[in-house]
């Protein structure tokens, strides 16, 4: 069996705990220190992955963006910016989007077993189109990762697989940005969305470190036991 991925799950929020504004443009929710620390966490990660909804609505690039820690990953014997992945159920995915187009690197794109023919049509080559049974699962997808040799898997959104991952207890750490304003808008996307999650009043996340930088706070949380080791 290989091994799981180490998950780090990272996200920036507001003080009443949002992702984005309800409508464009992407609500800028860090500030470049932090996005520099991101930048990072990225660099040391093998893979990337959102959900098939912010790859639609963001659009976003999902790059080391920094030419220093791509030289740092060459030197290493990787790709310069790590593989992109995303979970779709429907295979509503433009292949012109910049998940597919920007970086020299693998692209992954998940789906039900049922939805993998008219995804494979409709991306063509722009990325490899992996089936995961009739109702795609998370704990199957690091499985498929592991077994691709993926150490390293950083989750980056949206709140529905955030709320995936952290409810089926899939995830080794947090690391939550927390920017100094509110959004106030129940239209707005969240941070997580109901459920059951591991961790309540009678067994709380473990704060290994709360760190300002510049007017946004970092939250660090330690989520399982393998935090902070390497997989």
């Amino acid at each position: 069996m290989s091994a799981t991925p180490y998950v780090t799950v990272s996200c920036a929020v507001s003080l009443d705990g949002y992702l984005d504004t309800a409508r464009p443009p992407k609500l800028a929710l860090s500030n470049a220190a932090d996005f520099d620390r991101v930048d990072e966490v990225r660099a040391q990660s093998d893979v990337i992955l959102v959900g098939a909804r912010t790859v639609r609505r963001d659009n976003p690039r999902l790059l080391v963006r920094s030419p220093e820690r791509q030289d740092r990953r060459e030197a290493a014997g990787r790709c310069r910016t790590p593989w992109k992945a995303t979970v779709t159920a429907t295979g509503e995915l433009d292949p012109g989007a910049n998940f597919f187009t920007l970086g020299e690197t693998v692209k992954l794109v998940y789906c039900p077993r049922s939805a993998r023919t008219r995804i494979v049509d409709r991306l063509g080559d722009a990325a490899t189109v992996v089936p995961l049974g009739d109702h795609p699962r998370m704990a199957d997808l690091l499985d498929d990762l592991g077994e691709r040799g993926v150490r390293r898997l950083m989750v980056e959104g949206g709140g529905t697989t955030l709320t995936q991952f952290l409810t089926e207890g899939l995830a080794d750490e947090l690391q939550l940005a927390v920017a100094p304003f509110f959004v106030g808008d129940p239209t707005a996307p969240r941070f997580v969305g109901d459920g059951p999650f591991p961790w309540t009043t009678d067994h709380r996340a473990t704060l290994v470190e709360a760190r300002p930088i510049g007017d946004v706070v970092l939250l660090r949380y330690a989520l399982s036991d393998r935090f902070g080791g390497d997989p």
